[in-house]
């Protein structure tokens, strides 16, 4: 990457933020971070790392806060957007918070630097989502690629979770979703992730920035906030497992979904301050596929536990069946190649977990919450 930059981390305080921090200074590069710690994410905790803070810049502040906006660009050289508020179900009913923070956020950044606040800003990257797909791309044996839309509620309440082909009714197989495929996602959270990657590609090209929307895939790793159930099913499955409570597996446990490892996700982020120039949309995953059971299952056989893992049938608005990423242009544009394979990674996140000190569980309250909405249908 030559010379250090500096780098400004919108949301760096949080587990994806504190993972590139690190990155980045080990790489010789100047970091500030601002960041509103929100209680949801950082369940309390208004301090950064020891190590961390001694060797960045911290800005305590809201994205949405002009001044404080202003006050972070100022002298940076590259802005990493992972500032949001995150979780599919929880978006859809607290659709005004989302809104604000991903999408006023995202306005306020724009707009300084449409202002001029930072000219030595050259590249702007927000952390987008596989949510903007919405279901992942499927193939029918009979009548070719698809894309399905929401799955309807009759058919899941009668058990059948597998997309079906618009034309011949068949079940299709999921295989590899590419930038190139439709979006539609099925979640207020995934529209704000759309929206926000567009806006940072329309001003990039505005402003003349190099620009990229990293379409992250379930993201997990050391560090991932053990008591928001509003993300990360990983986290939520090691703290049942680790307590002896029953694991709830939606649908049939057949559904899947690409696991990423943290220090991968990194690993892209940090290869796209170094890209040539380019305004584009990046998938970011592990490129497989892994069943929630299959998930299941391994965690509790971690702990070795009699915990219950529970298939209930259940399921809930705006989720997806499938999709994992096909990496083919992240390949050639970034050079980049996921370095975990999932094994490794569960194994090396749940070391982590097991030694935590246990978190209070809002698990069943979040089901209730969506349950109380009509977003969970049990």
């Amino acid at each position: 990457m030559g010379k250090g930059l500096r780098v400004l981390i919108t949301g760096g305080a949080g587990f994806i933020g504190t993972h590139l921090t690190r990155r980045l200074l080990r790489d010789g590069h100047a970091v500030t971070i601002v960041d509103s710690f929100s209680p949801q994410v950082h369940c309390g905790n208004k301090e950064l790392s020891s190590d961390l803070a001694r060797e960045v810049q911290l800005i305590r502040g809201d994205v949405r806060d002009e001044s404080v906006v202003r006050r972070s660009l100022e002298g940076q050289e590259a802005v990493v957007h992972l500032a949001a508020e995150t979780g599919t179900g929880q978006s859809m009913y607290e659709i005004a918070r989302y809104e604000d923070v991903n999408l006023h956020g995202t306005a306020i950044l724009l707009e300084q630097l449409v202002k001029g606040v930072a000219p030595t800003v050259e590249t702007v990257v927000v952390a987008s989502s596989r949510a903007v797909y919405g279901e992942g791309r499927y193939r029918c044996a009979e009548h070719g690629v698809q894309f399905p839309g929401s799955r309807a509620k009759d058919h899941m309440r009668r058990g059948e979770f597998e997309p079906k082909c618009r034309t011949c009714g068949a079940e299709m197989e999921a295989v590899a979703t590419t930038e190139e495929s439709a979006l539609h996602p099925s979640s207020f959270y995934g529209l704000t992730k759309l929206a926000q990657e567009q806006m940072i590609l329309m001003f990039g090209r505005t402003l003349g920035l190099r620009s990229f929307g990293l379409r992250y895939q379930n993201v997990y790793g050391p560090g991932q906030s053990l008591n928001n159930p509003y993300t990360g099913i990983l986290a939520v499955f090691s703290t049942q497992a680790r307590t002896g409570k029953p694991i709830y597996v939606f649908e049939d446990g057949l559904e899947s979904r690409d696991f990423v490892y943290v220090d991968d996700v990194v690993e892209a982020t940090v290869r796209s301050l170094s890209a040539p120039t380019a305004m584009e949309a990046l998938n970011v995953g592990a490129g497989q596929r892994v069943s929630v059971l299959e998930v299941a299952k391994a965690i509790v056989k971690y702990y070795g536990n009699k915990s219950e893992v529970s298939i209930n049938g259940a399921f809930r608005e705006g989720d997806i069946r499938h999709n994992f990423a096909d990496l083919s242009r992240v390949a050639a544009r970034l050079g980049y190649k996921p370095r975990w394979t999932f094994a490794a990674g569960l194994q090396r996140f749940l070391d982590w977990s097991a030694d935590q000190t246990p978190q209070t569980n809002r698990y069943e309250e979040s089901l209730q919450e969506l349950k109380a909405r009509g977003l969970y249908i049990a």
